[in-house]
């Protein structure tokens, strides 16, 4: 086993948890075991709480002028950056990333999202004189942390899911307890080394590992006062319903079953490029893919077989190696699922182009990367989240109809639109109701809002509407 981590991370500290229970990393792309990590308890995540609440009244946090906030964030930023590379390389190892894509997306996003953030705090203004409507003096509008917030982060991004809530968080002056996935606990506590090493006070961040048990402990807990969370519908559900009750802000970042629309003057080749990042990043495993192709019924049988041929020509193998497009998906259950779906798309009478199986490889959980053809939009394939390397190409006739199927969706968190006319393409992604759409490209903006709408998700990350998740804000009325 290459990892063994016996701590949590308190209010400055590596401490042993209450209890004695460990969990086992397993890597996905040679099914052995590469880390036994210490499971919190519910009295470490009151220890946790507890730490995290003290540091946000205590004067070596709390009496910080944003400007200082900024300094810190940027020290964080400097230690981050200074093993980008090796952060990637752990991700990889534990979720089966392939390595091209953990380099920019886990090693250097969360450095830029602290620097973007640390510059937000400098300009951010917090107090704010606004005449009184209709009367004499002024009103204070002051914006001040929201307190304790519990952040639970998934498996598939999870260096920079944290990051889209931890900078934001700690530049509003916020403090926090992170609980990342079971499977890649190992980066949290490496970023814990980083702010011990950055000098972030103690009790501002503190990390606990643990399973779904230990999430739902953090949502309940009475001296928390904001959840942020990345993860599936289901559990979403769930923890807004206990936000709700508990009067509880809560940011949630949830599924999506998005659509890319292919118009009939779409530049072949281009299209599919762009559908080999925007359809199948992260073998399948984000939560924005354009996972349902919509097709020109005249040209369905063309995109499906020019995504088929895009699909089969991906190199599948070791995701530690750089020419690697598809590697293994996170877990023997997760890959169980996904199969589940491609046996269903089978059943329902889709017309499978390529892929649905396994590759000859004696290890690991990988699937082929698969294209589906001749899909209803009613099909469980077309309708549910298989968070894998499985597309669903759906005929359409006319703009309309397309429109009308991608909005026919419990969904809407991303999207594409392709086409040589950039003008419709905009036209279009503005009739689209989701949280965020690319015409020709998709990729996410640091500056930008991200987040979903119906069923995927409440609030927004990134830009500066992410760092306003982080405020409370507070009326103060004065006479004369």
């Amino acid at each position: 086993m290459k990892y063994a981590h016996q701590s949590q991370f308190i209010d400055g500290q590596w401490r042993k948890p209450e209890r004695d229970q460990t969990i086992t990393v397993i890597s996905p792309t040679d099914e052995r075991p590469i880390a036994s990590v210490a499971a919190a308890s519910p009295s470490d995540v009151d220890a946790a709480v507890a730490a995290a609440g003290r540091a946000l009244r205590a004067p070596e946090w709390a009496g910080l002028a944003p400007e200082d906030r900024a300094d810190l964030l940027n020290r964080l930023a400097d230690e981050l950056q200074a093993n980008t590379a090796d952060r990637a390389a752990l991700t990889t190892l534990q979720n089966g990333m392939p390595i091209r894509l953990a380099t920019s997306a886990e090693g250097q996003v969360p450095v830029k999202l602290l620097r973007y953030y640390a510059s937000l705090a400098r300009t951010t203004q917090i107090e704010e004189r606004r005449p009184r409507v209709g009367g004499t003096g002024t009103t204070m509008v002051r914006r001040e942390p929201v307190g304790v917030v519990g952040m639970i982060v998934p498996w598939n991004f999870p260096q920079a899911l944290t990051m889209f809530k931890l900078a934001p968080a700690l530049a509003a002056g916020c403090t926090v307890v992170l609980k990342p996935a079971p499977e890649t606990s190992l980066d949290a506590f490496a970023l814990a080394a980083a702010a011990e090493r950055a000098g972030v006070p103690a009790g501002v961040l503190n990390v606990v590992a643990g399973g779904a048990d230990i999430g739902a402990y953090l949502v309940d807990h009475p001296g928390v006062h904001k959840i942020a969370f990345t993860g599936s519908t289901a559990a979403g559900r769930e923890i807004g319903a206990k936000c709700g009750r508990l009067l509880r802000p809560v940011t949630l970042e949830l599924g999506g079953k998005s659509a890319a629309i292919v118009l009939d003057d779409a530049d072949l080749m281009t299209t599919v490029q762009g559908l080999a990042s925007s359809a199948l990043l992260n073998n399948g495993q984000a939560c924005y893919l354009s996972t349902r192709i919509l097709a020109p019924r005249r040209r369905h049988d063309e995109i499906v077989e020019a995504l088929a041929a895009m699909a089969s020509e991906l190199t599948v193998g070791d995701p530690m190696e750089p020419e690697t497009r598809i590697g293994p998906l996170v877990s023997s259950r997760q890959r169980e699922r996904v199969e589940s779906y491609i046996a269903q798309g089978k059943a329902d009478g889709a017309t499978l182009a390529t892929g649905g199986g396994r590759p000859n490889r004696e290890k690991g959980w990988f699937v082929e990367p698969t294209v589906f053809g001749d899909v209803d939009n009613s099909s469980r394939i077309a309708r549910e989240e298989i968070f894998g390397p499985v597309l669903a190409v759906i005929p359409y006739e006319g703009v309309d109809e397309a429109v009308a199927i991608a909005n026919d969706s419990e969904y809407g968190l991303g999207g594409t639109v392709w086409t040589s006319d950039h003008g419709k393409g905009l036209d279009i992604a503005r009739r689209v109701e989701t949280g965020s759409i690319g015409v020709n490209f998709y990729a996410l903006d640091v500056g930008a809002p991200f987040g979903g709408v119906k069923s995927s998700g409440i609030g927004r990350e990134l830009g500066p509407e992410g760092l306003a998740q982080y405020f409370q804000l507070k009326s103060i009325y004065m006479h004369g």
